[in-house]
């Protein structure tokens, strides 16, 4: 055999050898994300908009919720969220191959913050490494069972952000920061139609910054104006979930590597957090509150109905809920994806802001829908009800079912105001 034919051969095996250890990692990620029900990112255009404050107090809340939280800090450059939790100094373990993740609050942590030597040490890595790191952090890091996990990516829309979209297949969204003010604004909707193009659904937009909290009186005033962040939803056509004021005491706080959400907290940015989670827990509609003494989570575990509310006309999804005859609640069993019973109830005259309270009293967690404008969508995250849209016109019961099942082919938005 030629020296050719020779470096031919060994050319092959790595070859084959890389294609095995590909479909390796692939495996040992889809495994691990098996086990974690819902993946969220928290993205925004723009630096300096508090995205890292807003995604541990995301955290911080679902877990106060009862829910199992694990917190992905995939800002390479610049890791923060040891700090706001009070974790700094403090590194991983190890157990054979496996990152075992540092925890806090009730939550598991895992950040490049962890392994660097120092604190102000600089990582200068280009996108293969962060890739690579990134892959290893969600593959190899024993997360256990999760009912969220919740992604905090740097600013921009580069190779982090773009790393995880593409590694966490069926993520269900991202919920994107920003301040009221047009120059951010402006880089923000980049995150946005980044998004879009990886069809990444976009869960909502968080307006930080909105107001100063007074901390003697709790008056919340404009510093940098009000709004633009719904404006900038309502104008993109996606769920608005809240505004978060300034307040001195966060500030504190995450410096002190505290919360101002927990068991006791009170004010405006403890207010704002329990509205912004309230979507996501909607998205969990089979998961319950365990008890941190129960050593097996699973055991007599009792899921939920989730009831999902379907507009109809002539039987069928009507093509704006507005105008629907009536609603069918279809209660289904998330584990199984059965149809345990469908109710039928006429709605209420139509105005805004009234469905979205009729349908919450109702219990509906999920609203599937053919059109729905911005607004309302915003109006029914504000009560804890996911607005899916662009659904073809089926019957009831299978469009609950498809959803359920993860089938469900949502097309165009017919409604865009």
């Amino acid at each position: 055999m030629s020296a050719q034919s020779n470096e031919s051969v060994t050319q092959d095996a790595a070859a084959s050898d890389r294609a095995r250890e590909r479909e390796r990692q692939q495996q040992a990620l889809a495994d691990r994300l098996s086990h974690i029900r819902h993946k969220v990112m928290v993205l925004s255009g723009k630096g300096g908009v508090g995205k890292s404050t807003v995604a541990v107090h995301i955290a911080r809340a679902l877990a106060e919720a009862g829910r199992r939280v694990g917190l992905l800090d995939v800002d390479v450059h610049g890791p923060s969220v040891p700090r706001m939790l009070g974790l700094e100094g403090q590194g991983v373990t190890l157990e054979g191959e496996t990152i075992v993740p540092v925890t806090a609050a009730g939550l598991k942590v895992i950040s490049i913050g962890f392994m660097l030597p120092q604190r102000d040490a600089p990582v200068i890595w280009r996108g293969p490494m962060k890739m690579n790191v990134i892959r290893q952090f969600l593959a190899d890091t024993a997360w256990g069972d999760l009912d969220f996990l919740i992604i905090d990516s740097p600013p921009g829309t580069g190779d982090e952000p773009l790393s995880v979209a593409q590694l966490v297949e069926g993520a269900d969204g991202a919920v994107i920061v920003t301040t009221p003010q047009e120059v951010a604004l402006a880089d923000v909707r980049k995150s946005i139609n980044f998004c879009h193009q990886l069809s990444l659904p976009v869960l909502g937009v968080v307006e930080n910054m909105s107001g100063f909290a007074c901390p003697k009186c709790g008056e919340v005033t404009d510093l940098f104006g009000t709004g633009g962040g719904e404006r900038m939803a309502r104008e993109m056509g996606v769920p608005f979930l809240g505004r978060v004021p300034i307040d001195p005491a966060v500030v504190r706080a995450s410096d002190a590597g505290t919360s101002a959400v927990g068991p006791n907290a009170e004010g405006p940015v403890a207010e704002a957090f329990e509205t912004i989670v309230g979507p996501l827990l909607a998205l969990d509609g089979a998961a319950q509150p365990q008890d941190a003494g129960d050593t097996n989570p699973h055991a007599d575990e009792e899921i939920s109905t989730m009831r999902i509310a379907i507009p109809l006309a002539a039987g069928k999804l009507a093509t704006h809920f507005g105008h629907c005859e009536t609603f069918a609640l279809v209660d289904v069993d998330p584990a199984s994806g059965e149809i345990q019973k469908t109710e039928m109830a006429d709605p209420p005259a139509h105005a805004p802001g009234v469905l979205p309270k009729w349908l919450a009293d109702q219990g509906a967690e999920i609203i599937i829908a053919g059109g729905m404008g911005s607004r309302a969508q915003g109006l029914f995250a504000e009560q804890g009800i996911q607005a899916i849209v662009g659904a073809p016109s089926m019957p009831p019961e299978d469009l609950a079912a498809a959803y359920v099942a993860g089938t469900l082919q949502a097309g165009d938005n017919v409604c865009d105001h």
